[in-house]
């Protein structure tokens, strides 16, 4: 196998890799999601497991600073700034305009449709907010799923993908600082206590299964030439294996056409085998019609 070949395979290995992980992720995710969904459904959306005591916790600890440190946490979870990160995140991940005008599309319509899909969840389901009294920022709607939670969780898990797969092996930390914006976001809706603990578990599944599902299906079907990060060196290659496949094939056959039945090989032993006696003989004629020079020497005298 050529090289190219190898890395040709290599590169559809990968993919199906991708497409497998982010579809097992998004499966696990959503399950949760319809568990959680089904017990808060159940119970008639009263508070949950550990949703009481955190809230009652949250209360009674709010500092000035501290409140304002989550608020302002909490405003980036909506509004503009998770669809500049968005953008910010599709010019990360692509190498040429117009990887990242897809991948910027593609970003967009990752929010854009999940945030209406969780919408829809959140009307259906019908969760009461905690009491008004506790609340210490302005909220709207229905509490589950936390529409801040599901944002912010988006928004992280994008930013994260584009990270590394600008720099796989450099983007750790930043990965991580991410990565912990996109959890405290969640955090401060119930600190603030305009979310039950539950509404931003419910938040985080609900992002994770829709990234998930997102991400399986750019893997599976979106042309890996116009996948964000591939460079022409990486899709190149497939193209040049095929013509040089090709143009092998082609050459073959007309080796193969200009052959005679019995091969090359063949041919030639064929005609050696046939040409050695008749060479044999002609010499065994000539010097038997040749008379030797000397009389007294074994052979047929010349004739007189």
């Amino acid at each position: 196998m050529s090289r190219d070949t190898r890395q040709g395979v290599e590169r559809g290995m990968k993919r199906g890799e991708i497409a497998e992980l982010a579809g097992s992720c998004g499966l696990g995710a959503w399950t949760g999601l319809s568990v959680l969904t089904m017990v808060v459904v159940g119970h008639e959306g009263i508070p949950l497991f550990a949703d009481a005591d955190l809230l009652s916790w949250s209360v009674g600890h709010r500092p000035g600073t501290v409140v304002a440190v989550a608020r302002w946490v909490t405003a980036t979870g909506t509004g503009v700034v998770p669809y500049a990160l968005v953008v910010l995140a599709a010019l990360m991940a692509g190498r040429t305009s117009r990887q990242r005008a897809l991948a910027a599309a593609l970003c967009l319509g990752c929010v854009g449709a999940g945030q209406a899909l969780r919408y829809t969840v959140m009307a259906l389901v019908g969760r009461p907010r905690p009491p008004l009294p506790d609340w210490a920022t302005h909220a709207s709607g229905w509490a589950f799923p936390s529409g801040h939670t599901t944002t912010a969780a988006l928004t992280a898990g994008l930013l994260i993908i584009a990270v590394r797969v600008r720099g796989p092996r450099a983007g750790t930390p930043l990965t991580v600082v991410i990565g912990c914006w996109g959890a405290l976001v969640g955090l401060t809706r119930v600190y603030l206590g305009v979310h039950w603990f539950t509404d931003v578990v419910g938040g985080w599944l609900f992002a994770a299964g829709w990234l998930g599902l997102c991400l399986w299906a750019v893997a599976r079907w979106l042309p890996e030439r116009m996948t964000p990060g591939a460079t022409d060196s990486e899709t190149a290659p497939a193209a040049g294996t095929d013509m040089a496949a090709g143009a092998g094939t082609d050459t073959t056959s007309a080796r193969r056409t200009a052959e005679p039945p019995g091969g090359t090989g063949g041919g030639i032993a064929g005609g050696r085998s046939a040409t050695v006696p008749k060479q044999t003989d002609a010499a065994r004629q000539r010097r038997e019609d040749h008379a030797p020079d000397d009389p007294g020497r074994r052979g047929r005298s010349r004739p007189a």
